[in-house]
């Protein structure tokens, strides 16, 4: 089943309550939900009968350890495009571990390339690809056969003749594999910041941050910065119960040094109750990039939220 709206209206039992009155034995949502609900406590889904439940699934955005342990989910990576999951542990088959989406599923050919394609080792971070044809690929774009060709095929592809060519598909997603084969996605490629030269993933310094006590959800952008070209720029929302004082801005700026290192350390960190979110619940990380460099706001028309945005603003201002 399927439902309009948010999981909070018109109370936060809304999701759980679907699950009890309809026994739903599956539930399919989206990091950005779960890091919600941790968010207002165990109190709600507690409140309810959720023994119909078999199996969790997340899908959308990478998700970060913590909050897959409090969800203790199956993870897949896919995309429209690919007509079907291609990352995943095989539920109550393959050993799930936390943040990772997994290995590439049965007729799936994935690896992890650096910047001139060539594969690398376990535990580095480079490109994600898929190498193979695969079952429910796309075929092409409507009406647009070269967009299809040079958006999706042509970063890695080796293209000698229409009778030799080695095709490979790049998804714009960065991504770290582990000993046992297993991929943890770390976000698309443009996410990433260029700090003192050094490439840093925001859903890795996302996942530090919420990894820290009292910290429930984070959204990190890059700024404007005159001798390191780009500083990593912090929003935070903290969990009910804990106080966002000078106390949990050094622990944060403490977990990102101890995970990442003091290259990643961030610049500012600003407190706010709510990040901008579209109505599907994807973070408008262009507004709190136009905050950080005191740009003028874009376009909000789209957020469930808009006017967090001016208290962000009025944040961030104070902060500095």
């Amino acid at each position: 089943m399927m439902y309009e709206g948010t999981p909070d209206y018109p109370d936060r039992h809304r999701l759980w309550e679907i699950i009890e009155e309809y026994e739903a034995n599956q539930l399919y949502t989206a990091p950005t939900a779960i890091r919600s609900f941790m968010k207002w406590g165990e109190e709600y889904p507690e409140a309810h009968d959720l023994s119909s439940l078999r199996l969790l699934g997340t899908v959308g955005e990478p998700i970060n350890p913590r909050a897959w342990k409090w969800y203790y989910v199956v993870d897949t990576w896919w995309q429209t495009e690919t007509g079907g999951m291609m990352l995943t542990t095989l539920p109550a088959i393959g050993e799930m571990k936390p943040g990772s989406a997994g290995p590439p599923l049965p007729g799936v050919s994935a690896d992890i390339v650096d910047v001139r394609g060539s594969p690398i080792g376990a535990g580095e971070a480079g490109y994600l690809v898929v190498n193979k044809p695969w079952p429910g690929m796309l075929r092409t774009l409507y009406n647009n056969d070269d967009r299809f060709i040079n958006e999706y095929w042509r970063e890695y592809s080796q293209v000698d003749s229409d009778e030799s060519a080695d095709w490979v598909y790049f998804p714009e997603d960065g991504a770290k594999l582990d000993a046992d084969g297993y991929v943890t996605v770390l976000g698309r490629v443009d996410d990433v910041l260029n700090v003192s030269g050094h490439r840093l993933g925001t859903m890795e310094i996302e996942s530090a941050i919420v990894g820290v006590e009292g910290v429930a959800e984070a959204a990190v952008v890059g700024g404007d910065h005159e001798i390191k070209g780009e500083a990593v720029y912090a929003y935070v929302i903290t969990e009910d119960g804990h106080k966002e004082d000078e106390a949990l801005r050094e622990r944060v700026i403490e977990g990102v040094e101890d995970a990442i290192g003091p290259i990643a350390r961030p610049e500012t960190v600003v407190f706010t109750p709510e990040l901008p979110k579209t109505r599907s619940g994807k973070i408008m990380r262009r507004l709190l990039e136009n905050i950080a460099n005191d740009d003028k706001l874009g376009d909000t028309s789209t957020l469930r939220n808009p006017e967090i945005v001016n208290d962000i603003q009025a944040a961030a201002g104070g902060d500095d």
